[in-house]
């Protein structure tokens, strides 16, 4: 071969080969863009689903949710509306036998919803004898602070479960619970009436429990039983409340249902009675919510005689301990909670100073955090109590974390180790005691930890 031919030869080979490269590179690249694509497609299904996963609170009741006894003259039946999320029911109906007396407490909220201001104002008026009731309760839209268009939004449903169940519309009560500021679609739930009629049932209270759930990661029930004159009265009760916690009828929806037979007025009475201690005894985080709702419904289908004397006393209590129950089951599914904390103050100079004191604690971060990050950090305490407004006396306070003196005569006990307190905050659930030594007011109220989980949830919350 010649040479000149050789060279030209190397040549035609050497463009031949940068060819051969450039369409491997090319090949390569496509491969990686395609990889690339379904490896972010892979990371944002699997982001997405870490966001909508609820893992379930390390607080809540061992043996899920529990059998409650079916309350004769009320029905149940939830639907997925897809007011905002997909796939899962998020409304839910209760129809109410003829007869029911009602009665309520709600937020004191300026800002409360037209749901709420609707609910207040039909149990204000006198019910026709013997009209049945109904409750409508959405989640994933609040109704709150929309204006004309919210209350127009609470009269369309109302008025279509009204027609649906050939009731007045002033006997129809609705809940929305979710985001505030957004108008409700409420075609969405008029759309979804006929299908709720038609699936009513006795005992479909836990499927109702869930319909109404937003950042809650289980639902909420508890019962009692009471003998009556002539046969046993029946209490049962769902909850939903996670956030957004706190006193002023404490933040949440509560329906309450009994077959007793009882006048509205007396049921409202043990109510109102009855909140201060279970569902204003309780925060997660100090915010009050504009949709707070606690409804109780008395159907009067129980065989026995009508509540009063020995039995009515009997009945409040085991109201309170159905309350009581539902209250704290909110404060265990608190957003991130990993303790539940119970803050007891005795000895202070009136009932009201108690409540301060114990509040300051169970709302204070820094308290809040030490407990999440299990450091008995006593002086957090100390602090709470001297911003709390309430009369005090540095010389007169004893602290204990359950029965382990910490604190007394101004400074902390002699006999008080850090590695006991420090056991005691490794528990579930906490104790923290504190005595004025000025008085004989009282007040005990429960709290959770606030966790990074809380800001997760917060931070995602519309997103």
């Amino acid at each position: 071969m010649a040479k000149t031919d050789w060279k030209a030869e190397a040549k035609d080979l050497k463009k031949k080969i940068r060819k051969l490269k450039a369409k491997l590179g090319a090949a390569l690249s496509d491969v990686a863009e395609e990889v690339a694509e379904e490896v972010g497609e892979a990371v944002e299904k699997v982001t997405t689903a870490v966001k909508k996963a609820k893992p379930v609170s390390p607080l809540a009741p061992k043996g899920g949710f529990p059998a409650l006894p079916v309350i004769a003259g009320v029905e149940f039946a939830a639907a997925g509306a897809g007011v905002k999320y997909q796939n899962r029911k998020d409304v839910m109906l209760i129809r109410l036998a003829p007869g029911t007396a009602m009665a309520g407490v709600f937020t004191r909220s300026s800002t409360r919803s037209g749901c709420v201001r609707d609910c207040q104002a039909k149990l204000a008026m006198k019910a026709p004898a013997g009209v049945g009731a109904a409750i409508v309760v959405n989640s994933g839209n609040s109704n709150a602070f929309t204006g004309k268009v919210g209350d127009e939004a609470v009269a369309a449903v109302t008025g279509a479960v009204a027609e649906a169940l050939d009731l007045p519309p002033s006997r129809v009560f609705s809940s929305s619970t979710g985001v505030i500021g957004e108008p409700l679609p409420h075609g969405k739930i008029t759309a979804a009436v006929p299908a709720l009629v038609a699936d009513l049932r006795a005992d479909a209270i836990e499927m109702a429990a869930h319909a109404m759930m937003t950042t809650d990661t289980f639902p909420k029930g508890a019962a009692a039983t009471v003998q009556g004159e002539g046969g046993p009265i029946h209490i049962a009760g769902i909850a939903k409340g996670s956030g957004m916690i706190a006193p002023d009828m404490a933040t949440m929806l509560v329906y309450i249902f009994t077959d007793a037979k009882i006048s509205p007025a007396n049921l409202q009475k043990m109510l109102s009675r009855n909140v201060d201690a279970t569902f204003n005894a309780i925060t997660v985080d100090s915010d009050t919510s504009t949709s707070d709702t606690l409804l109780l419904a008395a159907t009067g289908q129980s065989a026995a005689a009508e509540v009063k004397g020995p039995v009515a006393k009997a009945f409040e209590t085991a109201l309170h301990g159905v309350m009581r129950d539902l209250a704290l089951q909110v404060i265990r599914d608190g957003e991130g909670a990993t303790k539940l904390v119970e803050v007891q103050v005795t000895g202070a100079a009136s009932d009201a100073d108690a409540g301060k004191v114990a509040f300051a604690i169970a709302n204070s971060p820094l308290v809040k955090t030490a407990v999440a990050g299990q450091d008995p950090n006593w002086g957090r305490i100390v602090a709470a109590i001297g911003k709390s407004g309430a009369e005090a006396d540095r010389d007169r306070l004893t602290i204990h974390f359950g029965d382990i003196l910490v604190a007394k005569d101004g400074w902390r006990s002699p006999d008080y180790r850090e590695e006991d307190g420090a056991a005691h905050f490794r528990q579930e659930e906490l104790l923290i005691r504190v005595d004025m030594g000025l008085g004989k007011g009282k007040r005990t109220v429960w709290t959770c930890d606030l966790t990074n989980r809380y800001i997760e949830i917060n931070a995602d919350y519309r997103s």
